[in-house]
């Protein structure tokens, strides 16, 4: 039997390319594309009709998003978009055009400016009403922006919420939602430093790991310094489990991928372990003077679920028959 059969009772918890990368102009959009068409589908693109949409332009770019995820440019079928907020008037409109024009090869749809859980599940209605009336069929994945206090509050039942797929930490707006209380530099270097922000990021975290849903981590402010970039993905990952990251400059997306993604010692090692508790039918095995068993087992496939995910070429895997 597959790992996933046995050690998940056939429910894999979701895996997620690693690194969402926003966009909202039409050159980036289509950048973007191009570069998805590239490298693979080793990172998501979310287009974004919050802050991408010029004012007054805002029906005309969700159209003009709407083209992009139905041309041909969109290989992979791993686009979503951002909506305007909620309490904009323009959320409407942008759900309804999506809806209409794309359902079908929307990803996801991130929505912004959340307040409660009570408020999420609502709009999920609204969604899945709209999605009725043109007969989608296909649910269709959403992801919350977590960047108030209110929807901190309410993190544990956001990311209990049927549909929903993944909640990414707002950080700039959260620290702005203090009042001046927080230092500027928290926004940036000082944040994973700051008890205040560490607590909302671990909030965030653990929320998304007890119902088996993605935390992403908010976008690191730094283009060109790779080192900078490296450092802020391997605390968010390492430290507050952080398992995805925003990019919002191409040159962060390979500095994404290649830090959230495992090694090719660590692939190796899971294989191994893996390899041998199937010969042990899934009981208690020993491997290099340790024990290991099922709880183990299921940290060993996510090691190979993102593997699989990065889009890197990992030989290792190519043999096995366990994805199929």
């Amino acid at each position: 039997m597959k790992p996933s059969e046995v050690l998940f009772e056939g429910k894999v918890p979701k895996a997620l390319p690693v690194c969402d990368h926003y966009c909202g102009t039409e050159v980036r959009m289509k950048k973007a594309l191009a570069l998805q068409q590239e490298l693979g589908p080793c990172f998501d693109i979310t287009f974004d009709c919050e802050d991408g949409a010029p004012i007054g332009e805002e029906e005309n770019h969700a159209h003009l998003v709407a083209r992009l995820i139905n041309s041909p440019e969109n290989r992979f079928g791993r686009v979503g978009v951002r909506v305007h907020d909620p309490q904009s008037p323009h959320f409407t409109q942008d759900i309804e055009i999506l809806i209409k024009e794309c359902a079908n090869r929307l990803a996801y749809i991130t929505i912004p400016k959340i307040e409660s859980a009570v408020q999420v599940s609502h709009l999920i209605e609204q969604i899945n009403s709209k999605a009725a009336q043109y007969e989608v069929t296909a649910q269709i994945p959403i992801h919350v922006l977590i960047e108030t206090h209110s929807s901190l509050a309410d993190a544990m039942q956001i990311a209990s919420l049927p549909q929903i797929e993944c909640l990414s930490f707002g950080l700039m707006d959260f620290v702005s939602a203090h009042y001046g209380a927080i230092p500027a530099s928290a926004m940036n270097i000082d944040q994973f430093n700051h008890p205040l922000i560490q607590r909302a990021m671990l909030d965030i975290s653990a929320a998304c790991h007890r119902f088996a849903i993605i935390p992403s981590h908010n976008v690191c402010t730094e283009i060109h310094d790779v080192a900078r970039i490296r450092d802020d993905c391997l605390k968010a990952k390492d430290l507050f489990g952080y398992t995805r990251k925003w990019s919002i400059h191409p040159n962060q997306i390979s500095v994404i991928v290649e830090a959230f993604s495992p090694q090719n010692h660590q692939v190796d090692e899971a294989i191994q372990i893996l390899q041998a508790a199937q010969k042990a039918h899934w009981g208690p095995i020993q491997f290099d003077g340790k024990l290991h068993d099922r709880a183990s087992y299921r940290f060993y496939w996510m090691v190979l679920q993102r593997a699989k995910n990065s889009g890197k070429n990992f030989s290792a895997l190519n043999s096995l028959d366990w994805f199929n």
